[in-house]
């Protein structure tokens, strides 16, 4: 169990030494409040000496004070063990030591054993019943054991010690509201008003026992209060509106924060809490515009501003919700011309609707006053790739890597920025360094390796190509760009025919009416000598085709000549030229009339 105290620190029970103070300080820091403690114990030797029931000799008590403060050295030195062992000395010779019990009573507390320093406390304080610290130590082993009964008699004591601390009111009140002892502990807020005045610390937790009692009338009354002592004040406002839209009066709410909004035009919070009391009145149309009032206010913070931005993605592909993300983030930039994330967010949120140059530009600037964000660059190489800015591609990417050179995504698009410029083993370096990177995202590692039998393929390194290739499906199956590619290389091999053309009715399973894998498994089957199911999967790629491929033309020709259609044939073959072909023995097969290969 631990005490609520509002937000405020829990009192220390015991010092440690820092790195920065020497032994010697802490020592003799000990030793003074060692000797203000024998002093103490000094002044009330016959009472100890009755609690024992045996006098002390001088000899006897200058004996314990050298034990004790050796005990002491040990402690500050870190030798715990020994420091136990001199405590519970210095407790054999003087059963009256109560500085030795709360120094041995902490040492237990290290080795959590709450049970032992408890039992020490609980003797110390008989000793010296007037010792702050001891009593603070012995709260601490209550709350531990959630001893709760015991707690309200030790804040009496540090209370009666030290009246004008207010942590300790609040921590019998605190132990009253554990209780429910909820009127009691009211009335010790009302002892704290005395020695502090109104504080919000004290508004807050009487509201939070108002709402226990479920006194809503009473939890609003303290806050018009604080409004009428304090008009100016928006953050009672802010309480109020919350209190009554928390339990229901939703109209009450919105009363008070019109209130608020005409004392303080400029108070973004207001805007924000009003924006909420519009919505969940399904009033939209005031809700996004309170939030625009709101995000155009500099003072509220941005990850706040953020916050509400992304809370629209749910909501996506809805033209409503994507509008109004992208204006509110728009206006961010705005209210936070300076910083990053303000033009990162908006950039996302133009990428969601479709403006890519607009959102290049975005994550530029973001980079530009933060160069400290690997996403937002690797947002903006995907952009630029993805338009085939290449070189654009590359030089923010291989910037990026001088950033984050261990991020295989960058790694990877940046190899594949060098493969589409048709440098394979440039792209083979990078992309060789995404697949070192990375050993869980099986995604990019289906792909590296797929590019990179891409690139062996283009350096005509067939062994390496395949093994690639092979690796690439090991960790995505269904990767239909490298099935449909590793086919087609096979077939224009003209090996393992059977393995290509699996590969390349898979791509087509997966994903039909795509003119290019349908190509693809047509000329294998061509390559198989099954001209006349090659013959009818050309003609679906033909008719797939929106861009009329001159490749594909030709390939149907090959076909239809093998199943003796040589005029058919010829005048496809025809067609392809007329639409840019060029392979090695197209003019040839035109001219012959026949398939050369």
């Amino acid at each position: 169990m631990a005490i609520q105290k509002s937000g405020r620190n829990t009192q220390l029970l015991s010092i440690k030494a820092g790195k920065a103070f020497t032994a010697s300080v802490i020592i003799a820091f000990s030793f003074l409040i060692s000797e203000q403690v024998i002093a103490q114990n000094d002044k009330k030797a016959n009472s100890a000496i009755i609690v024992v029931g045996k006098p002390m000799s001088n000899m006897d008590s200058a004996m314990v004070k050298q034990v004790y403060f050796s005990a002491l050295r040990e402690k500050t030195v870190e030798n715990f063990s020994l420091a136990t062992e001199l405590f519970n000395k210095v407790i054999q010779m003087d059963p009256a030591n109560d500085a030795a019990m709360y120094e041995l009573a902490n040492l237990k507390k290290q080795k959590n054993n709450y049970e032992e320093a408890q039992q020490l406390l609980e003797k110390a304080i008989t000793v010296n019943q007037d010792n702050e610290w001891y009593w603070l130590s012995l709260a601490d082993c209550y709350e531990k054991s959630n001893d709760v009964s015991k707690l309200e008699n030790v804040f009496n004591e540090l209370i009666r010690i030290n009246p004008d601390k207010p942590d300790y009111y609040y921590d019998k009140a605190n132990v009253y509201f554990l209780q429910k002892r909820y009127d009691e502990a009211l009335k010790v807020y009302d002892q704290l008003e005395l020695i502090i005045g109104p504080d919000d610390d004290l508004l807050a937790n009487r509201q939070k026992i108002y709402l226990k009692q479920g006194k809503v009338d009473l939890a609003a009354q303290q806050l018009d209060k604080m409004i009428d002592a304090n008009p100016s004040q928006i953050k009672y406002y802010l309480f109020l509106s919350e209190l009554y839209n928390a339990n229901g009066f939703a109209d009450k709410a919105l009363k008070v924060l019109q209130t608020a909004e005409k004392i303080s035009p400029d108070n973004g919070l207001v805007h924000l809490a009003l924006a909420d009391i519009y919505r969940d009145k399904k009033d939209y149309e005031a809700s996004y515009d309170q939030l625009s009032f709101a995000f155009a206010i500099p003072d509220i913070d941005i990850n706040q501003k953020i916050k509400i931005v992304l809370g629209y993605l749910p909501k996506f592909p809805d033209p409503d919700a994507k509008a109004s993300a992208l204006e509110l983030s728009r206006i961010l930039t705005v209210a936070h011309s300076n910083d990053a994330r303000a033009y990162a967010i908006y950039g996302d949120m133009l990428l969601q609707n479709d403006k890519v140059t607009e959102a290049k530009a975005m994550y530029q600037k973001s980079i530009s006053l933060n160069s400290q964000v690997y996403e937002v660059q690797e947002q903006l190489v995907r952009i630029e790739l993805g338009s085939n800015d290449l070189d654009g591609a590359i030089k923010d990417g291989e910037y990026s890597l001088s950033l984050f050179p261990n991020q295989a995504w960058m790694n990877y698009l940046v190899g594949i920025a060098w493969l589409q410029k048709k440098d394979s083993h440039k792209a083979l370096s990078y992309i060789k360094n995404a697949t070192s990177l990375e050993f869980q995202d099986k995604d990019l590692l289906s792909q590296s390796y797929s590019s990179l039998g891409d690139c062996y393929h283009d350096l005509k390194d067939n062994k390496n190509s395949d093994d690639a290739y092979d690796k690439a499906l090991s960790y995505n199956p269904d990767n239909v760009f490298t099935l449909n590619n590793y086919a087609y290389y096979l077939s224009v091999r003209g090996e393992h025919l059977d393995k290509a053309a699996a590969m390349s009715k898979h791509s087509n399973d997966l994903q039909p009416s795509n003119a290019s894998f349908e190509d693809t498994y047509a000329w294998i089957l061509f390559k198989q000598k099954d001209y006349a199911t090659a013959k009818q999967w050309m003609e679906k790629a033909l008719t797939d085709d929106k861009a009329i491929s001159a490749v594909k033309l030709e390939h149907y020709g090959d076909i239809l000549f093998y199943l003796g259609n040589i005029d058919d044939a010829v005048e496809n073959w025809k067609k392809a030229k007329a639409n840019g072909g060029k392979s090695p023995f197209l003019e040839q097969k035109i001219n012959e009339k026949k398939y050369v290969e």
